[in-house]
């Protein structure tokens, strides 16, 4: 990815988005395939250089709610079907199992297993025989049961990231590296830019904080409290 310097940077944007791990990169991507192209991205080091780069990568469909559960099928999705459109993800379809070892917990399951069914989530109740056909190295004398979800798999966070970067880039928006945010500009209560570690200013009409851990130093100095 080219390198760009301050000199180079926009005076102005529809939505300047801080912080380039893969939620700054995922808000990047869906906002400009929603059409809002005017989209800058600023990371102050490298993409992924958070803590992005070191998470597991585990792409499970069950949540605890609907919306969540929503939410996370359609990553699945979206990481495959990146991967078909030319954007390399990792990502692979491997299954996963959840296992209980006492009733309340294959009650749970049980309940997570028929909600996620309501929006066409393959998930199986399964027996303990059939746990240790999906893993054979795991301890089962403990275990009464759990659930099988073929189509959950794992995906690479580095390359996940990078893949909605490309896509979020060839669709107009505008990424830049080792930029680094000093400050939110505001107004009247209002983000209205940012001002960079270098001085320049970028006026934009919505600001996204997407800097992990550092979003709660970011909004402080804007006087928002971020509970991270």
């Amino acid at each position: 990815m080219t390198v760009m310097s301050p000199r180079e940077l926009p005076t102005e944007a529809k939505v300047v988005v801080v912080g380039g791990g893969i939620v700054g990169a995922s808000v990047a991507y869906h906002l400009a395939n929603k059409g809002m192209t005017d989209v800058v991205l600023l990371e102050r080091n490298t993409m992924t250089s958070g803590t992005t780069w070191h998470a597991a990568g585990l792409v499970g469909q069950l949540r605890a709610t609907q919306n969540m559960t929503r939410l996370a099928s359609y990553g699945a999705e979206l990481y495959e079907q990146l991967e078909l459109d030319g954007f390399p993800t990792g990502f692979k379809r491997t299954g996963s199992i959840a296992v209980a070892n006492n009733e309340e917990r294959l009650e749970e399951l049980v309940r997570g297993a028929d909600m996620a069914s309501c929006f066409d989530i393959d998930i199986q109740q399964v027996d303990v025989e059939a746990l240790a056909n999906h893993w054979p190295m795991m301890y089962t004398d403990d275990l009464i049961g759990g659930v099988w979800v073929p189509r959950d798999g794992q995906t690479s966070p580095v390359d996940t990231t990078m893949a909605l970067t490309n896509a979020a880039k060839q669709m107009g928006a505008q990424v830049f590296e080792n930029t680094g945010v000093a400050e939110i500009i505001t107004a009247d209560g209002k983000a209205t830019g940012v001002r960079t570690t270098e001085g320049h200013e970028i006026a934009a009409e919505a600001v996204v904080t997407c800097a992990g851990l550092w979003s709660r130093h970011l909004g402080a100095k804007a006087g928002v409290s971020i509970p991270l």
